[in-house]
């Protein structure tokens, strides 16, 4: 079944960087917003990085996001998806990602998770004529990487908050 990414990106004129996922979860489509699985390190991980407390509404996750600079998204805007798991895109559709490029001035690009660099490389890069830092993924499925773990390898956003 192909389905469609139904929620904005967030970002404004102050945004420093981008964070791209792949596309949303079962969850996250259920909620209406990005990382809305509550076992996903996502906002846990943002806030320590922003030294914030961690958001719990949609609100508090957009006003976390754009007072610390960051610019959030997805590189798929449609596709045929088995559930949640990435490795089983198809027939892709991406975002147009110039909407966030030219309206911002963006210094570095983070993609969340292998899958979602591996479809940024295949769709997005050479379009936009940009790399991307490839962070581990946030996702519950990514078990193996402790929320520690995972904050001294995406601390490298840290510089441009």
């Amino acid at each position: 079944m192909r389905l469609e990414h139904e929620f904005e990106p967030i970002y404004d004129g102050n945004s420093k960087i981008l964070i791209l996922g792949s596309f949303p979860s079962v969850k996250s489509r259920e909620q209406n917003f990005y990382y809305g699985h509550p076992q996903n390190r996502f906002w846990r991980l943002l806030a320590m990085i922003c030294k914030s407390d961690t958001p719990q509404t949609i609100q508090e996750k957009k006003s976390l996001c754009l007072s610390n600079g960051i610019a959030l998204w997805d590189v798929i805007k449609s596709c045929e998806i088995v559930g949640s798991s990435d490795s089983s895109i198809k027939n892709a559709e991406v975002n147009d990602l110039s909407v966030i490029l030219d309206s911002c001035d963006i210094k570095e690009i983070f993609v969340n998770g292998g899958m979602a660099y591996k479809l940024f490389v295949k769709y997005q890069q050479d379009t936009i004529n940009r790399t991307a830092v490839k962070l581990p993924s946030t996702s519950p499925a990514n078990a193996a990487w402790s929320l520690d773990r995972l904050y001294c390898q995406w601390k490298v956003i840290e510089k441009y908050i």
